[in-house]
């Protein structure tokens, strides 16, 4: 009975192990770079810079809008960074995980209804923005990744 059942074990692995396997699609980015940047990236990224000087969210459905941009925000570093798109897997891919980190936390920022919390990722959100300039914008005048503090007088 064991040797059958070994022999069955085998049998099946061996026939799990030459089974096809799905193939996962091959990714196609539908916009560009600049389309991203300016359709969802610019405009989203200024939410936050700006939380605090423009109409925040008060009803459920303007939370469940605002929640859904944020989302967006933090998916696009994942579209920049999917091949087609991406120009390297160096600065590229650090500069778009910037991105994805202060999107991702103004994404879970914003599920919480946290606005303090959104303030506070402008400068994460700056530094993503200003080191993918500075890496790869030709003529981007170049600024320190954060802001330098403001002298007291």
């Amino acid at each position: 009975m064991t040797k059958i059942l070994g022999f069955l074990l085998l049998v099946s692995g061996v026939a799990l192990a030459q089974a096809p396997t799905a193939q996962a699609p091959t990714l196609k980015p539908v916009g560009t770079v600049d389309d991203l940047m300016i359709g969802i990236i610019w405009p989203i990224s200024d939410e936050v810079f700006y939380i605090t000087t423009r109409e925040t969210p008060k009803t459920e459905e303007e939370w469940l809008h605002f929640q859904g941009r944020m989302l967006m925000l933090a998916e696009s570093a994942n579209l920049l960074m999917m091949p087609g798109r991406a120009w390297d897997n160096d600065k590229w891919m650090k500069d778009s995980q910037r991105l994805y980190d202060a999107g991702s936390a103004a994404y879970k920022a914003a599920k919480a209804r946290d606005l303090d919390k959104i303030a506070s990722l402008s400068d994460a959100m700056y530094a993503a923005c200003v080191g993918c300039h500075n890496d790869y914008r030709p003529n981007y005048r170049k600024r320190p990744l954060t802001p330098e503090p403001v002298p007291e007088q």
